[in-house]
């Protein structure tokens, strides 16, 4: 089976090389030369572009930062594509470009998913992803031993978009509970209880979130994290944002009430002007611990 894999960065980098573990054949593309020279020195065969890339493919893969650059791709790709192949969009979009990008698959005779993932820069270079697709079953079952290269839960989340949907839902959750998360340990800092006994309690109560047992905001508590590290590395807090941001963006499109999300966005927003946009998104314990109290 031959892949064509476009977009080589921190995330599908990683991605195509593990598929080449696997055993498939993929040629990868990117607009960042040194991305391309990476991936070639980990067996992906560099194409001199996009439309090269795809040309034979079985399978195209796209991992690219936002909605328009997904469906300018399209625009380049479908037609020097062969009628039949599977595209998949892992990228993080909003919900309304992934059907449109759906729809200009179909429209050139091709099948399509999107297909977004969860698990971060980590995931990707341990094949440890979550996907969350959205398509038709026969799109979904032909991707599945791919996907399943990458990843080690692939789930089928229903039509187009869904799978975009999917996952501005989870980040959402994930950005809501991880401001939570760190409003208790600067709580509890400023009424002296010392953060480890309040993980004890919580990691073990009703307060239990993967925030705080898996991705714990406060160095020296719980599993390693990113905050062990001086929050570098991880998920940037840039890359939240977007993701909050897009969540609202389809809570505005379906008449959503998402005041919890809203605020998330905001405090994230100013987190980010303050300086905070490439440390990871629990490094935003640091600024609610400097911000004053009305």
């Amino acid at each position: 089976m031959k892949i064509a894999f476009i977009g080589l960065g921190n995330m599908g980098g990683p991605m195509a090389t593990n598929l080449v573990a696997k055993g498939f054949v993929v040629k990868g593309f990117d607009i960042v030369a040194a991305n391309l020279d990476k991936a070639a020195e980990r067996g992906v065969v560099a194409a001199r572009s996009a439309v090269s890339a795809v040309k034979d493919a079985d399978i195209v893969i796209t991992m690219v930062p936002a909605g328009q650059h997904v469906l300018d791709l399209y625009r380049t790709i479908l037609l020097p594509a062969r009628r039949g192949t599977l595209f998949i969009d892992c990228s993080t979009i909003d919900v309304a470009s992934a059907r449109e990008a759906h729809a200009m698959a179909q429209g050139a005779g091709m099948q399509s998913l999107d297909a977004p993932v969860s698990g971060g820069t980590a995931g990707a270079a341990g094949a440890t992803l979550t996907f969350m697709a959205g398509g038709d079953a026969e799109a979904f079952e032909r991707a599945h031993p791919v996907l399943s290269a990458m990843g080690k839960r692939i789930v089928h989340c229903g039509g187009a978009g869904a799978g975009q949907a999917a996952k501005i839902c989870n980040n959402m959750i994930l950005g809501v509970s991880m401001i939570a998360v760190s409003e208790a340990f600067v709580l509890a800092e400023k009424l002296g209880l010392e953060a480890t006994a309040l993980y004890d309690v919580a990691s073990a109560a009703s307060g239990q979130c993967w925030s705080l047992t898996s991705y714990c905001p406060v160095p020296g508590v719980g599993p390693a994290s990113p905050a062990d590290n001086d929050y570098r590395s991880g998920f940037a807090a840039a890359l939240m944002l977007k993701d909050l941001a897009l969540a609202q963006q389809a809570a505005a499109a379906a008449g959503a009430a998402t005041p919890l999300g809203a605020h998330a966005e905001q405090l994230y927003r100013s987190f980010i002007a303050a300086g905070g946009a490439e440390k990871d998104f629990s490094a935003i314990i640091r600024y609610l611990a400097e911000t004053p109290r009305d």
